[in-house]
């Protein structure tokens, strides 16, 4: 991995040449992303002294900063420039990531307190439908180019 002279990233590896480039590296991402979320909390919470519902809260804002950067530059190689798009864009990613969490929420509450399904079973398959949407929405709602109907490549 590295720049080239231009200081566009460069992929190596086999993702680099797959169709399933951004899902790789979405994936890949995501876990930089959780891995920033869970960061940002102890840092928060055991340096910084906050608590913990504060702390959860500011290290969601900064773990959905990072992924929105990372989608926007890596992933999905986003060509949308100005302040005002950007934001605009921005904004429709944390309103996904918003409804995501509520998607999370209910299956949670359907899959445990109507089904009576075990809970930690039930976090993992929350989980990866979560994964699946923020993945489709990303995709398909905030980096998609609606005046040419393709993803922002």
């Amino acid at each position: 991995m590295g720049f080239d002279r231009q200081g566009i990233w460069i992929y190596d590896g086999w993702a680099r040449h797959s169709r399933y480039q951004s899902l790789v590296l979405y994936l890949g991402f995501g876990a930089l992303t959780t891995l920033t979320n869970i960061g940002a909390y102890y840092g928060l919470t055991q340096l910084a002294g906050l608590p913990y519902l504060a702390a959860n809260l500011l290290a969601w804002i900064i773990s959905v900063s990072f992924a929105y950067a990372t989608n926007h530059c890596f992933v999905f190689r986003c060509k949308t420039r100005g302040w005002l798009p950007v934001f605009e864009q921005c904004l429709a990613f944390f309103g996904g990531r918003l409804l995501s969490g509520g998607l999370d929420m209910a299956i949670m509450f359907v899959f445990i307190d109507v089904f009576a399904c075990n809970d930690v079973f039930t976090k993992i398959a929350a989980n990866i439908a979560v994964i699946i949407f923020n993945y489709l929405f990303a995709r398909y709602v905030v980096f998609h180019n609606k005046r040419q109907g393709e993803v922002l490549q």
